[in-house]
């Protein structure tokens, strides 16, 4: 066993919003790729990826699903670009009550980009690999870090959002039921 630091690998897709021309590839890339059968069907909604779009300013940026908050925030700035103004929800990437965005939408659990990591691993997500004006760049490096991070699993959060939406008494009769038919 190694007593020297430990190490993990941290992946980041770069956004460059010069060069995004809003085709959108990049959400139905992204939708195929997680569709069940993978590549079976495209539907946007269900994308990791959005891109806010202001055609009239030729203003688009995509912005990727991050983490579950179950409450609100409270900061709600404006940005004003090229003289419109956004309000801060139309950048942020979090899945949170006030919005229905990056929510499966039969489901209305949370999604969050996984960087579309699969066994074999890719070379780099759909998104980056479809972005045909380089808007989107993937990189990665190894970072020392201190302790083991803990993150919770999905199927803990996605448990979480079904049980604050319909409450964990249908959530545990709904996995009964299911757990019958099988």
């Amino acid at each position: 066993m190694s007593d020297g630091p430990k190490t993990k690998i941290v992946k980041k897709i770069n956004v460059d919003l010069d060069k995004c021309i809003g085709c959108r590839a990049c959400e139905m890339a992204c939708s195929a790729f997680h569709a069940e059968p993978k590549y079976s069907i495209v539907n946007p909604a269900r994308s990791r990826i959005r891109v806010v779009m202001d055609e009239v300013n030729d203003v688009y940026v995509p912005i990727r699903a991050g983490d579950y908050t179950p409450a609100e925030c409270n900061g709600r700035h404006t940005y004003t670009i090229n003289g419109k103004e956004y309000k801060e929800c139309s950048f942020c990437g979090v899945c949170c009550p006030a919005r229905d965005l990056f929510k499966e939408p039969d489901s209305g659990l949370p999604l969050k980009c996984d960087m579309c990591e699969t066994d074999p691993p890719l070379e780099e997500p759909v998104c980056v690999q479809v972005c045909r004006v380089d808007a989107l760049t993937y990189e990665e490096w190894e970072e020392e870090i201190e302790e083991e991070e803990e993150k919770r699993e999905d199927l803990q959060i996605g448990l979480e959002a079904l049980a604050n939406k319909y409450g964990l008494d249908k959530v545990m009769d709904t996995m009964v039921q299911m757990s019958e038919t099988d």
